[in-house]
């Protein structure tokens, strides 16, 4: 999830990042031309704008493309990630297959695109899900859940009803691993499959908790 004083911001930060590259060729082209540097300390200053051009460029693609790095602010998606976690987002995976039941992702949020989101994805389109005192059924039938819940007696102790209701086509429905307190597709409604950003993949950040997500 973004910080919050870069959601204020207007730009995303593959836009701030690209907006920074054109700066930065503008600058070389202009540095070329100029005469009021010496001859070396032209070239000293034109070999720091290249490198730090070439470092734009290849950040802009790795964020955009590739991969993308996260903050977890709140306990919404406890134990599995924990405040203050920070996870790689893989933007690539769904090149290659589609959302899984399962997948813990990263997405915009439903109501205001400027927030992202992480959740875990319980039901796929043409589901549909009920939740009946704290139980997940899809199609009628109990899912079988086999991530951490934070809680010793399940999702049982901390009573849900939800549903049921049919994920439309196009559409997610999502849930946090910490049920009792979590924002998620219960109160926001399904996610639409054009607003996920990526797979959660690793949490690289704090070093006692690097490992995969599972």
């Amino acid at each position: 999830m973004r910080l919050e004083w870069l959601e204020r911001l207007p730009l995303t930060i593959p836009t701030f990042i690209l907006m920074a590259a054109v700066g930065l060729g503008l600058a070389r082209v202009l540095l070329r031309r100029t005469a009021l540097l010496p001859a070396p300390w032209r070239h000293a200053v034109l070999e720091t704008v290249d490198a730090t051009f070439v470092a734009a460029v290849l950040s802009f693609l790795i964020i955009t493309f590739v991969v993308q790095a996260f903050y977890i602010p709140t306990g919404s998606m406890e134990p599995t990630l924990q405040v203050g976690d920070r996870i790689l987002v893989a933007k690539f995976a769904y090149r290659f297959r589609d959302v899984r039941r399962g997948d813990v992702i990263v997405f915009r949020y439903p109501l205001a695109s400027s927030k992202d989101f992480v959740k875990r994805v319980v039901a796929l389109a043409g589901e549909t899900v009920e939740l009946r005192e704290g139980l997940v059924l899809i199609d009628g039938r109990p899912l079988s859940e086999r991530y951490p819940t934070p809680l010793g007696g399940g999702d049982r102790a901390c009573t849900s009803t939800y549903g049921p209701q049919r994920v439309p086509e196009g559409h997610l429905f999502v849930l946090g691993d910490n049920r009792c307190n979590s924002e998620d597709s219960r109160f926001f409604g399904f996610v639409p499959e054009r607003n996920v950003i990526g797979r959660a993949l690793v949490i690289y950040w704090p070093p006692d908790r690097v490992g995969l997500i599972h």
